[in-house]
């Protein structure tokens, strides 16, 4: 059984490095469909056994990119002998991602080292449950969310570019004014000297590159000696030739020509300082770029309030089971998902939709956990706990489209894979070719220009402008209520031409009404509504509701008795009531049957004009009713029709129903064309039809319309829909209405622009500054880049695309609930046939 894994991946700093890790996990048997996300530092794969997990951690160690681990103590109960120890190591140690078991029979513990994102706490204690050993956490949970890593992180860094800036600043004081202001040079002189100048710096320099800077030489050397070098070889590589350099000018001046003696302490230092001064401000934005996912995170409670042999007892939301009463007071968040016992109140589910609107519950209704309840006390059973939640599904939803790799992001990748190498050589030559042809001092202006080379082509930005972008781009369509399955749909969204509608439940509200039930002669109003709610009793069909519905209300429901149930996929439903034959269907379900509608066709046709569906019920072969059923248009679907046209696209309608009532509906909402009358696997083939005029998103919510979600360029599945058309569709609206639709789009093209700008950037910065570090204006204007320059570009380069990626948080949506809202109108209102 394939089992899908997201690893954390540690010492990712630039695209080469996700490339790099991209092969290594590539590698090994048994694992397929690898996608790695630098600005996410992680890595999704899949694996033909979970046994494989330690053999990818252990490539991954060997490849210099360790997987993020985790270590936990947990507290076991009922172990009173050392099989009990064993059996309790095979339950954990089974559980995917657990690298490593150590079981303490006298304490009572637990010890085990998981691979992080990988197993959660709930898996572990779910296990020890199952194999009979009780595990309880301990008081405190030493796990780290990312967003407070990055923090860490950047405090880090924060002290380190503090400790390198103190110390580089009298290096570049000595150097810097020594070179520019010749006052300057001749108090040294005159004062300390220029070898005692020279000490000095030498003195800074080191402890620079010792401490603060010695993380890019314990990275980038060993990354070089692999043969793998990365960002960090390059700045390694770059500021060991300064110091080198300088060091023989500084202790052995007989080495080098008397013209080539000056030390380049300064540059080495200065790029450390800048390149740490980047490295910071880089995680501060990357800890930015994962803010949705946090307060999605933010929204899982930790504790519940369990009721237990009467007793209301708090315990952690991790420890929850299935079937427990939870107890949750007014302005409380709920700690799972599950269904209302007793209580009523409203709940502000806008985490979860984006609608501002508290939405009321009372008994029997389902409500999600990291919901808030409002001024009501609720009970409610658990129906979902730990990983199976609501909340954490979309978690790991967003995550998972989080790391996809785009289409766009395969050129980046091929082209970071062979960078780091290209510019080692593109340095290489550049020195070579100023020593054979440059003027005095050939030596020294090849090691500028070499350094300068080295230094502003470390590819950061170009491994960080497609996936903070998307990262960035998703978390705040997810804050929108639009839910992003499958990464590439982003980039495909963005290319739509034509978007393709449902018409039951995504255009209209999806709970029709028995608006006319048009007897034929010789049948009895009370006798045929009985025998049609029974059987439609059977049928969770929105028209077979409104049937129940409407014999409920006028008394009599449960008047007959019904028997041989049969639902015929397309066309309605039969079945034996009291001992007649009833049929209840569209009209080519009668025509199928071979009964006689050309009595009742001009009812039907007057029906599906005023924009009612038109059914029939025929009894032991003969037409009983025409049944007219009303669906009204949902508030929002006219408005944001609209508002599709505004951006270009055309919009099509597709459903099993009359192409009367289909008309009807497509000239109150402006939609386009109208393919009527399809059965659902003709929803397929009338997608392929529509898909001649350009890319094609499809948005739909039924079971019938999985075929043609997945068959569209973008499926689109209205959250309040079946799982099954949510399972098909590439994203989830869970505002269940079509504003979703067009907010989708615009996180769509914003995004893909963005990353855009940023590979426009990256790329662009690349081409543009290599050749001049390289000194290709020296000949013209006698100008060479600086090496401390190139630092400062290098790390502002990255800054760019990380701060461009951040505008993506201020996206608002295209459409709120209060824009363009367009009342129905009173007679226009269809319902599909039992082919929708």
């Amino acid at each position: 059984m394939p089992f899908q894994a997201t690893l954390e991946i540690d010492k990712m700093n630039c695209g080469g490095c996700a490339a790099r890790v991209d092969r290594a996990l590539a590698a090994q048997d048994g694992v397929s469909d690898v996608s790695v996300n630098l600005a996410g530092e992680s890595a999704h794969l899949v694996l033909d056994d979970t046994a494989r997990l330690g053999q990818v951690a252990a490539a991954l160690d060997k490849a210099g990119y360790p997987a993020r681990q985790d270590e936990l103590t947990l507290q076991i109960a009922g172990m009173n002998c050392g099989s009990c120890v064993g059996r309790v190591e095979h339950a954990l140690a089974a559980v995917p991602g657990v690298l490593d078991v150590s079981v303490n029979l006298a304490s009572e513990t637990a010890h085990l080292r998981y691979l992080r994102g990988v197993t959660d706490i709930a898996a572990l204690l779910s296990a020890a449950e199952a194999a009979g050993y009780p595990a309880t956490l301990p008081e405190t949970d030493q796990s780290e969310s990312r967003t407070a890593r990055k923090a860490q992180e950047a405090r880090l860094l924060a002290r380190d570019t503090a400790i390198a800036g103190a110390l580089t600043l009298p290096v570049f004081v000595l150097a810097m004014g020594a070179h520019t202001i010749p006052a300057f040079h001749h108090w040294i002189e005159a004062t300390i000297g220029t070898q005692a100048s020279w000490l000095i710096q030498f003195v800074l320099t080191t402890l620079v590159l010792v401490w603060p800077g010695r993380r890019f030489y314990r990275i980038g050397v060993p990354a070089l000696l692999k043969g793998a070098p990365d960002m960090n070889s390059l700045v390694a590589l770059g500021t060991a030739a300064a110091y080198l350099y300088s060091l023989v000018a500084t202790f052995a001046p007989g080495l080098l020509p008397a013209e080539n003696r000056a030390v380049y302490y300064e540059a080495a230092a200065v790029i450390v300082t800048l390149i740490l001064l980047g490295r910071w401000l880089e995680a501060r934005a990357k800890g930015r770029t994962g803010a949705a996912i946090q307060s999605l995170l933010d929204m899982q409670e930790r504790t519940a309030r369990v009721e237990r042999d009467g007793t209301v007892t708090e315990i952690a939301a991790e420890a929850l089971q299935i079937g427990d009463i939870v107890v949750v007071r007014p302005g409380e968040r709920l700690p799972t998902d599950g269904e209302v016992l007793d209580g009523k109140t409203r709940i502000d589910e806008s985490m979860l939709t984006g609608e501002p609107v508290p939405v009321e519950k009372s008994a029997g209704d389902p409500v999600t956990g990291g919901t808030v309840n409002g001024a009501g006390t609720l009970r409610f059973r658990a129906t979902a706990v730990g990983g199976d939640t609501t909340l954490a599904q979309i978690i790991r939803m967003v995550e998972d489209a989080q790391g996809a790799k785009l289409p766009i992001q395969g050129l980046v990748d091929r082209i970071t894979l062979w960078f780091v190498p290209a510019v080692m050589a593109a340095a290489a030559l550049t020195v070579l070719v100023w020593l054979v042809f440059g003027p005095d001092p050939a030596l020294t202006l090849a090691l500028v220009a070499g350094v300068s080379v080295l230094i502003i082509a470390c590819p950061c930005a170009m491994g960080l402008a497609t996936p903070t972008s998307i990262m960035v781009g998703m978390g705040r369509a997810a804050q929108m209520g639009v839910l992003f399955r499958k990464g590439d749909a982003l980039q495909q969204l963005g290319n739509v031409r034509i978007v393709a509608l449902d018409k039951t439940g995504t255009v209209t509200e999806g709970r029709p009404e028995l608006t006319e039930l048009e007897l034929a002669p010789g049948f009895a109003r009370a006798d045929v509504l009985a025998k049609l709610a029974a059987v439609e009793a059977r049928s969770e069909h929105p028209i077979a509701q409104a049937i129940t519905r409407a014999a409920q209300a006028e008394g009599v429901q449960d008047k007959a008795q019904m028997a041989d149930f049969d639902s015929i996929t397309g066309y309605g439903v039969r079945a034996t009531v009291d001992g007649a034959t009833v049929l209840v269907g569209a009209d080519r379900l009668m025509t199928r049957e071979g009964i006689d509608l050309k009595a009742h066709a001009e009812t039907a046709a007057a029906l599906a004009g005023e924009g009612r569906s038109a059914l029939f019920a025929a009894i032991d072969g003969q037409i009983a009713a025409v049944i007219g059923v009303a669906d009204p248009v949902k508030r929002s679907s006219r408005a944001a029709i609209a508002a599709l046209h505004a951006q270009g696209l055309k919009v099509a309608m597709i459903t099993g129903d009359r192409a009367e009532t289909a008309q009807a509906i497509a000239r109150q909402t402006g939609i386009d064309h109208v393919i009527a009358g399809v059965l659902p696997d003709g929803k397929v083939a009338a997608i392929d039809e529509l898909r001649k005029g350009g890319r094609l998103a499809f948005v739909g919510d039924g079971i019938n319309d999985a075929p043609a979600l997945a068959q569209a360029d973008v499926g689109i599945a209205i959250g309040s829909g079946t799982d099954v058309a949510i399972e098909a569709a590439d994203v989830v609206l869970m505002s269940g209405d079509l504003r979703g639709v067009v907010n989708a789009l615009a996180v769509s093209r914003r995004t893909m622009a963005n990353i855009r700008q940023n590979l426009f950037w990256a790329f662009g910065y690349n081409v543009a500054l290599i050749p001049v570090a390289a000194g290709v204006l020296y000949p013209a204007t006698g100008l060479l880049l600086s090496p401390m320059l190139a630092a400062g570009a290098m790390a502002l380069s990255s800054v760019f695309v990380l701060s461009n990626a951040l505008r993506l948080r201020n996206i608002r949506p295209a459409m709120d609930e209060r824009a363009g809202v367009q009342p129905a109108a009173p007679r226009a209102q269809p319902q599909p046939t039992p082919a929708e």
